[in-house]
Protein backbone atom coordinates (compact mmCIF):
# COMPACT_ATOMS: atom_id res chain seq x y z
CA UNK A 1 0.00 0.00 0.00
CA UNK A 2 2.77 2.17 0.98
CA UNK A 3 4.48 1.40 -2.46
CA UNK A 4 1.53 2.19 -4.16
CA UNK A 5 1.00 5.82 -2.38
CA UNK A 6 4.48 6.57 -3.12
CA UNK A 7 3.67 5.81 -6.80
CA UNK A 8 0.77 7.49 -6.61
CA UNK A 9 3.03 10.86 -5.03
CA UNK A 10 5.60 10.31 -8.10
CA UNK A 11 3.07 10.83 -10.93
CA UNK A 12 1.52 13.59 -9.12
CA UNK A 13 4.91 15.35 -8.94
CA UNK A 14 5.44 14.40 -12.44
CA UNK A 15 2.17 15.86 -13.82
CA UNK A 16 2.98 19.07 -11.56
CA UNK A 17 6.13 19.82 -13.19
CA UNK A 18 5.07 18.57 -16.88
CA UNK A 19 2.22 21.39 -16.20
CA UNK A 20 4.21 24.15 -15.00
CA UNK A 21 6.00 25.40 -17.98
CA UNK A 22 2.97 25.05 -20.17
CA UNK A 23 1.08 27.68 -17.02
CA UNK A 24 3.93 29.74 -17.96
CA UNK A 25 3.98 29.63 -21.57
CA UNK A 26 -0.47 30.27 -21.96
CA UNK A 27 0.96 33.11 -19.22
CA UNK A 28 3.53 34.86 -21.88
CA UNK A 29 1.20 34.14 -24.43
CA UNK A 30 -1.30 35.86 -22.97
CA UNK A 31 -0.59 39.78 -23.92
CA UNK A 32 -3.76 40.53 -20.85
CA UNK A 33 -2.78 38.42 -18.25
CA UNK A 34 -1.06 41.24 -16.18
CA UNK A 35 -3.75 43.62 -16.29
CA UNK A 36 -6.53 41.29 -14.73
CA UNK A 37 -8.62 42.62 -12.49
CA UNK A 38 -7.80 41.58 -8.50
CA UNK A 39 -11.30 40.92 -7.57
CA UNK A 40 -14.28 38.71 -8.78
CA UNK A 41 -16.80 41.14 -11.29
CA UNK A 42 -19.01 38.00 -11.30
CA UNK A 43 -21.57 39.93 -8.91
CA UNK A 44 -21.57 43.78 -10.26
CA UNK A 45 -25.15 44.39 -10.41
CA UNK A 46 -24.23 46.58 -13.48
CA UNK A 47 -21.78 45.94 -16.63
CA UNK A 48 -20.05 48.71 -18.90
CA UNK A 49 -18.76 47.02 -21.36
CA UNK A 50 -15.58 49.05 -22.98
CA UNK A 51 -14.10 48.57 -26.10
CA UNK A 52 -10.41 49.94 -27.52
CA UNK A 53 -8.08 49.07 -30.51
CA UNK A 54 -4.56 49.84 -28.56
CA UNK A 55 -2.66 47.90 -26.58
CA UNK A 56 -2.38 49.08 -22.58
CA UNK A 57 1.43 49.30 -22.80
CA UNK A 58 0.29 52.81 -23.99
CA UNK A 59 -0.99 55.06 -21.35
CA UNK A 60 -3.82 56.50 -23.06
CA UNK A 61 -5.37 52.99 -23.72
CA UNK A 62 -4.18 51.34 -19.85
CA UNK A 63 -6.42 54.20 -18.20
CA UNK A 64 -9.36 52.04 -19.06
CA UNK A 65 -8.06 49.77 -16.22
CA UNK A 66 -7.55 52.42 -14.10
CA UNK A 67 -10.88 53.49 -14.42
CA UNK A 68 -12.03 49.78 -14.14
CA UNK A 69 -9.95 49.79 -10.66
CA UNK A 70 -11.41 52.88 -9.33
CA UNK A 71 -15.15 52.66 -10.60
CA UNK A 72 -15.62 48.89 -8.51
CA UNK A 73 -13.78 50.68 -5.57
CA UNK A 74 -15.76 53.94 -5.75
CA UNK A 75 -19.09 51.70 -6.44
CA UNK A 76 -18.53 49.17 -3.53
CA UNK A 77 -18.75 46.49 -6.26
CA UNK A 78 -21.77 47.49 -8.27
CA UNK A 79 -20.51 48.47 -11.38
CA UNK A 80 -17.95 46.94 -13.25
CA UNK A 81 -15.98 48.72 -16.25
CA UNK A 82 -15.49 45.56 -18.59
CA UNK A 83 -12.78 46.81 -20.20
CA UNK A 84 -11.30 44.91 -23.79
CA UNK A 85 -8.19 46.30 -26.13
CA UNK A 86 -6.32 45.02 -28.50
CA UNK A 87 -9.41 45.06 -30.92
CA UNK A 88 -11.05 41.89 -28.73
CA UNK A 89 -14.44 43.54 -29.80
CA UNK A 90 -13.75 43.92 -33.27
CA UNK A 91 -12.57 46.93 -35.54
CA UNK A 92 -13.24 50.29 -34.72
CA UNK A 93 -15.30 50.84 -37.90
CA UNK A 94 -17.72 47.48 -36.29
CA UNK A 95 -17.34 48.55 -32.96
CA UNK A 96 -18.84 51.89 -33.56
CA UNK A 97 -21.91 50.03 -34.80
CA UNK A 98 -22.25 47.96 -31.85
CA UNK A 99 -21.73 51.51 -29.54
CA UNK A 100 -24.80 52.90 -31.78
CA UNK A 101 -26.95 49.84 -31.26
CA UNK A 102 -26.43 49.56 -27.95
CA UNK A 103 -24.06 45.86 -27.90
CA UNK A 104 -21.95 47.91 -26.16
CA UNK A 105 -21.57 50.37 -23.97
CA UNK A 106 -18.93 51.98 -24.36
CA UNK A 107 -15.85 53.24 -26.68
CA UNK A 108 -12.19 54.47 -26.58
CA UNK A 109 -12.39 55.43 -30.39
CA UNK A 110 -9.37 56.60 -31.86
CA UNK A 111 -9.54 60.10 -33.22
CA UNK A 112 -9.54 59.03 -36.49
CA UNK A 113 -12.12 56.66 -36.93
CA UNK A 114 -14.35 59.08 -34.58
CA UNK A 115 -15.00 61.47 -37.54
CA UNK A 116 -17.06 58.35 -39.28
CA UNK A 117 -19.46 59.04 -35.87
CA UNK A 118 -19.94 62.90 -36.12
CA UNK A 119 -18.23 65.21 -38.64
CA UNK A 120 -17.23 67.86 -35.59
CA UNK A 121 -14.61 64.91 -33.85
CA UNK A 122 -13.05 65.64 -37.00
CA UNK A 123 -11.85 69.36 -35.97
CA UNK A 124 -8.77 67.45 -33.99
CA UNK A 125 -7.53 65.83 -36.68
CA UNK A 126 -7.41 68.50 -38.63
CA UNK A 127 -3.26 69.35 -39.23
CA UNK A 128 -2.33 71.95 -36.99
CA UNK A 129 -5.17 73.17 -34.94
CA UNK A 130 -5.04 70.67 -32.08
CA UNK A 131 -1.59 69.86 -32.61
CA UNK A 132 0.55 70.17 -29.67
CA UNK A 133 -0.03 68.89 -25.98
CA UNK A 134 -0.42 72.33 -24.73
CA UNK A 135 -3.76 72.96 -27.39
CA UNK A 136 -5.13 69.74 -25.91
CA UNK A 137 -4.96 70.84 -22.89
CA UNK A 138 -6.34 73.94 -23.68
CA UNK A 139 -8.93 72.54 -25.78
CA UNK A 140 -10.37 70.23 -22.83
CA UNK A 141 -10.77 72.71 -20.33
CA UNK A 142 -12.15 75.82 -21.87
CA UNK A 143 -15.96 74.89 -21.95
CA UNK A 144 -16.68 76.67 -24.97
CA UNK A 145 -14.49 74.98 -27.03
CA UNK A 146 -15.31 71.42 -25.42
CA UNK A 147 -18.98 71.59 -24.96
CA UNK A 148 -19.88 71.40 -28.40
CA UNK A 149 -17.19 68.36 -28.91
CA UNK A 150 -18.72 66.32 -26.32
CA UNK A 151 -21.99 67.06 -27.25
CA UNK A 152 -21.46 66.22 -31.15
CA UNK A 153 -23.02 62.64 -31.25
CA UNK A 154 -25.72 63.28 -28.92
CA UNK A 155 -28.43 63.14 -31.64
CA UNK A 156 -26.90 59.21 -32.21
CA UNK A 157 -27.26 58.39 -28.86
CA UNK A 158 -23.54 59.03 -27.98
CA UNK A 159 -21.63 61.12 -25.46
CA UNK A 160 -18.05 62.05 -25.30
CA UNK A 161 -17.60 61.64 -22.22
CA UNK A 162 -13.47 62.38 -22.11
CA UNK A 163 -10.15 61.94 -24.22
CA UNK A 164 -6.66 60.71 -23.51
CA UNK A 165 -3.56 60.47 -26.41
CA UNK A 166 -0.98 58.57 -27.70
CA UNK A 167 1.22 61.30 -28.78
CA UNK A 168 1.97 63.73 -31.77
CA UNK A 169 1.37 63.02 -35.73
CA UNK A 170 4.56 62.41 -37.94
CA UNK A 171 5.75 60.24 -40.38
CA UNK A 172 7.75 56.65 -39.64
CA UNK A 173 9.48 56.12 -42.99
CA UNK A 174 11.86 53.20 -44.69
CA UNK A 175 14.08 56.49 -46.22
CA UNK A 176 14.87 59.45 -44.87
CA UNK A 177 11.98 61.97 -45.43
CA UNK A 178 13.99 65.79 -44.10
CA UNK A 179 12.02 67.69 -46.57
CA UNK A 180 8.05 67.80 -48.61
CA UNK A 181 9.99 67.12 -51.42
CA UNK A 182 11.30 63.63 -50.28
CA UNK A 183 7.83 62.88 -48.90
CA UNK A 184 7.17 62.50 -52.28
CA UNK A 185 9.00 59.53 -53.27
CA UNK A 186 6.74 57.63 -50.08
CA UNK A 187 3.75 55.66 -50.11
CA UNK A 188 2.41 57.12 -46.91
CA UNK A 189 -0.25 54.51 -44.59
CA UNK A 190 -3.51 56.19 -43.43
CA UNK A 191 -6.08 55.32 -41.53
CA UNK A 192 -9.57 54.67 -42.59
CA UNK A 193 -10.70 58.73 -42.03
CA UNK A 194 -12.27 61.06 -43.90
CA UNK A 195 -10.54 63.75 -42.64
CA UNK A 196 -7.21 62.33 -43.24
CA UNK A 197 -8.32 61.37 -46.71
CA UNK A 198 -8.94 64.89 -47.60
CA UNK A 199 -5.81 66.65 -46.32
CA UNK A 200 -3.36 63.99 -47.99
CA UNK A 201 -5.00 64.57 -50.97
CA UNK A 202 -4.32 68.35 -50.58
CA UNK A 203 -0.80 67.64 -49.77
CA UNK A 204 -0.13 66.08 -52.96
CA UNK A 205 1.48 62.83 -51.12
CA UNK A 206 0.58 59.07 -52.05
CA UNK A 207 -1.32 57.54 -49.49
CA UNK A 208 -2.65 53.98 -49.07
CA UNK A 209 -6.16 53.93 -46.99
CA UNK A 210 -5.30 50.59 -45.07
CA UNK A 211 -6.71 48.89 -42.10
CA UNK A 212 -4.00 48.90 -38.59
CA UNK A 213 -3.82 45.06 -39.08
CA UNK A 214 -2.75 44.88 -42.53
CA UNK A 215 0.15 47.35 -41.82
CA UNK A 216 3.09 44.94 -40.69
CA UNK A 217 2.93 43.23 -43.34
CA UNK A 218 2.31 45.99 -45.52
CA UNK A 219 5.70 47.85 -44.27
CA UNK A 220 7.90 45.10 -44.27
CA UNK A 221 7.18 43.50 -48.05
CA UNK A 222 7.04 47.59 -49.21
CA UNK A 223 3.12 48.02 -49.96
CA UNK A 224 3.73 51.01 -47.78
CA UNK A 225 7.00 52.62 -47.29
CA UNK A 226 5.96 55.03 -44.75
CA UNK A 227 3.40 55.18 -42.03
CA UNK A 228 1.29 58.08 -40.70
CA UNK A 229 1.21 58.16 -36.80
CA UNK A 230 2.97 58.58 -33.61
CA UNK A 231 6.23 57.19 -32.27
CA UNK A 232 4.03 55.90 -28.99
CA UNK A 233 2.70 53.88 -30.77
CA UNK A 234 5.48 52.94 -33.88
CA UNK A 235 8.03 51.89 -30.85
CA UNK A 236 5.40 49.99 -28.90
CA UNK A 237 4.11 48.12 -31.88
CA UNK A 238 6.85 47.10 -33.55
CA UNK A 239 7.01 49.70 -36.59
CA UNK A 240 10.48 50.96 -35.79
CA UNK A 241 11.86 47.65 -36.54
CA UNK A 242 11.27 48.06 -40.29
CA UNK A 243 10.50 51.86 -40.40
CA UNK A 244 13.92 53.38 -39.34
CA UNK A 245 13.31 56.92 -39.97
CA UNK A 246 10.81 59.73 -38.15
CA UNK A 247 9.85 62.79 -39.22
CA UNK A 248 8.33 64.89 -36.38
CA UNK A 249 5.55 66.78 -38.02
CA UNK A 250 3.54 67.20 -34.86
CA UNK A 251 0.51 68.39 -37.10
CA UNK A 252 -2.41 66.81 -34.71
CA UNK A 253 -2.48 64.36 -31.46
CA UNK A 254 -3.39 61.04 -31.52
CA UNK A 255 -6.72 60.72 -29.13
CA UNK A 256 -8.69 57.78 -27.18
CA UNK A 257 -11.85 59.27 -27.40
CA UNK A 258 -14.14 58.18 -24.60
CA UNK A 259 -17.55 57.78 -26.38
CA UNK A 260 -20.39 56.45 -24.28
CA UNK A 261 -23.83 55.20 -24.93
CA UNK A 262 -26.33 57.53 -23.28
CA UNK A 263 -29.42 55.06 -23.61
CA UNK A 264 -27.64 52.79 -21.45
CA UNK A 265 -25.89 55.69 -19.38
CA UNK A 266 -29.68 56.69 -18.59
CA UNK A 267 -30.46 53.99 -17.12
CA UNK A 268 -27.67 53.56 -14.91
CA UNK A 269 -28.72 54.58 -11.01
CA UNK A 270 -27.88 58.54 -10.57
CA UNK A 271 -25.16 57.55 -8.22
CA UNK A 272 -23.32 55.15 -10.46
CA UNK A 273 -23.46 57.45 -13.30
CA UNK A 274 -21.82 60.05 -11.53
CA UNK A 275 -18.92 57.41 -10.22
CA UNK A 276 -18.54 56.31 -13.91
CA UNK A 277 -18.19 59.57 -15.65
CA UNK A 278 -16.06 62.01 -12.52
CA UNK A 279 -13.87 58.77 -12.48
CA UNK A 280 -13.58 58.73 -16.63
CA UNK A 281 -12.47 62.46 -15.94
CA UNK A 282 -10.22 61.96 -13.43
CA UNK A 283 -8.09 59.29 -15.00
CA UNK A 284 -8.09 61.38 -18.56
CA UNK A 285 -6.38 63.73 -16.87
CA UNK A 286 -3.50 62.04 -15.59
CA UNK A 287 -3.56 60.08 -18.53
CA UNK A 288 -2.95 63.02 -20.75
CA UNK A 289 -0.29 64.02 -18.37
CA UNK A 290 1.06 60.84 -18.72
CA UNK A 291 0.94 60.62 -22.07
CA UNK A 292 3.46 63.75 -22.60
CA UNK A 293 6.25 61.78 -20.74
CA UNK A 294 5.97 58.58 -22.48
CA UNK A 295 5.99 60.39 -25.88
CA UNK A 296 9.97 61.87 -24.86
CA UNK A 297 10.36 58.29 -23.20
CA UNK A 298 9.40 56.39 -26.41
CA UNK A 299 11.26 58.62 -28.44
CA UNK A 300 14.79 57.94 -26.65
CA UNK A 301 14.14 54.49 -26.88
CA UNK A 302 13.57 54.70 -30.46
CA UNK A 303 16.92 56.64 -31.03
CA UNK A 304 18.83 54.07 -28.84
CA UNK A 305 17.33 51.60 -31.16
CA UNK A 306 18.45 52.98 -33.92
CA UNK A 307 16.19 55.35 -35.12
CA UNK A 308 16.59 58.34 -36.70
CA UNK A 309 14.28 61.81 -36.30
CA UNK A 310 14.21 64.91 -38.33
CA UNK A 311 12.14 67.75 -38.46
CA UNK A 312 10.55 69.74 -41.04
CA UNK A 313 11.51 73.18 -41.20
CA UNK A 314 9.06 75.86 -39.77
CA UNK A 315 8.86 76.83 -44.07
CA UNK A 316 7.86 73.33 -44.73
CA UNK A 317 5.30 73.50 -42.11
CA UNK A 318 3.87 76.90 -43.23
CA UNK A 319 3.97 75.09 -46.84
CA UNK A 320 1.66 72.21 -45.31
CA UNK A 321 -0.58 74.25 -43.69
CA UNK A 322 -1.14 76.47 -46.83
CA UNK A 323 -1.50 73.74 -49.07
CA UNK A 324 -4.40 72.68 -46.87
CA UNK A 325 -6.72 75.81 -46.60
CA UNK A 326 -9.27 74.24 -48.84
CA UNK A 327 -10.20 71.69 -46.59
CA UNK A 328 -10.17 73.93 -43.85
CA UNK A 329 -12.86 75.50 -46.25
CA UNK A 330 -14.46 71.93 -46.63
CA UNK A 331 -14.25 70.72 -43.30
CA UNK A 332 -15.52 73.76 -42.00
CA UNK A 333 -18.75 73.37 -43.62
CA UNK A 334 -18.86 70.15 -42.02
CA UNK A 335 -18.03 70.96 -38.40
CA UNK A 336 -19.23 74.37 -38.45
CA UNK A 337 -17.24 77.21 -39.75
CA UNK A 338 -17.98 79.04 -36.67
CA UNK A 339 -16.71 76.44 -34.43
CA UNK A 340 -13.50 75.58 -36.08
CA UNK A 341 -12.93 79.56 -36.47
CA UNK A 342 -13.60 79.90 -32.76
CA UNK A 343 -11.21 77.03 -31.74
CA UNK A 344 -8.28 77.40 -33.90
CA UNK A 345 -8.46 81.20 -33.00
CA UNK A 346 -8.63 80.56 -29.31
CA UNK A 347 -5.85 78.03 -29.51
CA UNK A 348 -3.24 80.01 -31.40
CA UNK A 349 -3.82 83.55 -29.01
Amino acid sequence: MKIKKRHLSIIIVLIILVMIPVIIAEAKDDPLASWQPKFDPSGAEFKYLLSCVGHPAIEGVAVGYRIRDKVWEKSNGRLYVDFRPLSLLGGEKDVIRKLQMGAIQGMMSSSVAAANVSNTLGIVNLPYVVDTFEKLDQFRNDQALWQPFRDAALNQNILVADVTGYGSYGWATNSPVKTIADAKSINFRIAQAPVNIDFYKAWDLKFTVMPWPDVPQALQTGVITGLDHTPIVCNISGKFNVAKYYTQLDYAQGLYIHLTNTRWLNKLPQDLRKILLDTITEESAVARSLTRKQQVEQIEAAKANGVTFYNLSSEEKAQLIDRAKPMYDKWGEKIGADYLRQVRASLNR
